[in-house]
C-alpha cells in the first residue's frame, strides 16, 4: 500500500500493547476496538491485525497488489478509483486502484483492515502506534505521502469475502450522547452537589481531543470540592491529590474534565473522579469537536454487564461472518 495523502492524521493500530503499564507505557491501539475489530473479521483477519485508523478526514491510499479490504467506524465517503463503496463491507481493489476518503460525515474515526493486515515489525508485542515517544506503526508517527506499508499474507479464501458484510442493526449509532460511567477512584474529593453537578451537566468536547484525552467545557465545578489541608505529596491546588495510576478512561478533573484515552500518561496527581465503561470509549472515540455528553453513574455490576452485552454482540457478529 503506497500513501499518496496522509489525510488529517492516520496512523496504524491494533488491539493494543498490554503488559506494560506498570513502566508507563499505555495501550494505545484503536480507539473504536468495535469498528477495528469487525473490519479485521469482515476480510479474514484476526481482530489483532494491524488497520489504519484515520481522523476526521481519510488518506489517499494506491494499492500495489490486488486485494480485499473493508472500510468501518466513522463515514468518511469512501471511493475506489472515483466511484462510491460500502462501508463495512468487504471490496475487491485490483493492483493500481486508488482508495480515497472525504471528511467524516457522521462519527470522528474510520478504519481500513486489509486481508493479511499491516505487516509493519511488532515493538513490545504490537503493531500500535504511539506517537508521543515514537514507536510502533510507520516509524512511530502519522503516516504521510511516500509511505508504503507492507500486507501480509491473508489465510482466508478472499473470493468468498467479498460483498460480506454487517446488518445494518449491528453498526453502531455515532450520535450517542450518553455515556456511562463507574463514579472513583477519587470522587470522594467532591461534594455531594459537586457529584450530582458533574453528572447532571452537558459537556461539550472542546477542540483539545485526540488519542491521549478528550477534554471537557461546562460548568466550573471546582468549588465543590471537600475542604481539606493537602496531604504530605499532593500539590496546592484543589484538583491535586498524591500522585497514583489512572485507569485508561478516567476522568480527570483539572480545572474542567478530561477523559483519558488510550495514548494517555499512565499516572500523576490530579483527581479522578469517574471512569468510563470499557465499551463506552468505542462510543467517545466517535463524539465530534462540540458535541455534547452526558455522564451517568452506573455501579461495578452495570458496568460488567454492559460490557458483557457488547462482549456477546460482537461475538455474535463474528460468528455471522
Amino acid at each position: 500500500m503506497r500513501i499518496l495523502d496522509g489525510g488529517l492524521v492516520t496512523t496504524v493500530q491494533d488491539t493494543g500493547r498490554y503488559g506494560h503499564y506498570h513502566i508507563g507505557m499505555p495501550p494505545s491501539g484503536a480507539m473504536d476496538q468495535f469498528a477495528h475489530k469487525v473490519g479485521n473479521w469482515l476480510v479474514g483477519n484476526d481482530e489483532s491485525d494491524a488497520t489504519l485508523e484515520m481522523t476526521y478526514m481519510g488518506a489517499e491510499i494506491e494499492f500495489e497488489e490486488d486485494i480485499v479490504f473493508a472500510v468501518t467506524g466513522a463515514d468518511m465517503d469512501p471511493s475506489l478509483e472515483d466511484e462510491p463503496i460500502p462501508t463495512w463491507t468487504a471490496v475487491q481493489a485490483e493492483a493500481g486502484d486508488t482508495l480515497s476518503f472525504g471528511f467524516a460525515t457522521e462519527g470522528a474515526r474510520a478504519y481500513l483492515a486489509v486481508a493479511g493486515g499491516i505487516d509493519i515489525e511488532p515493538v513490545m508485542g504490537s503493531r500500535a502506534t504511539y506517537t508521543l515517544i515514537g514507536i510502533g506503526g510507520h516509524e512511530g508517527r502519522s503516516l504521510e505521502e511516500g509511505d508504503e506499508l507492507p500486507v501480509g499474507e491473508s489465510s482466508a479464501d478472499t473470493d468468498e469475502l467479498l460483498g460480506t458484510s454487517i446488518d445494518e442493526t449491528d453498526r453502531p449509532d455515532y450520535s450517542q450522547s450518553e455515556i456511562n460511567v463507574v463514579m472513583g477512584l477519587c470522587d470522594y474529593r467532591l461534594t455531594d452537589e459537586g457529584r450530582q453537578r458533574f453528572l447532571d451537566a452537558d459537556w461539550n468536547v472542546s477542540d483539545e481531543a485526540d488519542r491521549v484525552g478528550y477534554r471537557f467545557e461546562g460548568p466550573d465545578i471546582t468549588d465543590m470540592f471537600e475542604e481539606r489541608e493537602q496531604p504530605f505529596g499532593a500539590g496546592t491546588d484543589v484538583t491535586n491529590v498524591v500522585d497514583l495510576g489512572y485507569p485508561v478512561g478516567s476522568i480527570q478533573m483539572a480545572g474542567q474534565p478530561i477523559i483519558l484515552m488510550r495514548d494517555a500518561v499512565t499516572g500523576g496527581g490530579y483527581v479522578t473522579v469517574g471512569t468510563v465503561v470499557s465499551p463506552e470509549r468505542d462510543a467517545l472515540a466517535q463524539c465530534r469537536t462540540h458535541s455534547t455528553v452526558d455522564f451517568t453513574a452506573v455501579d461495578v455490576d452495570e458496568a460488567l454487564e454492559i460490557r458483557q452485552e457488547r462482549d456477546a454482540h460482537l461475538e455474535s457478529i463474528q460468528e455471522s461472518l
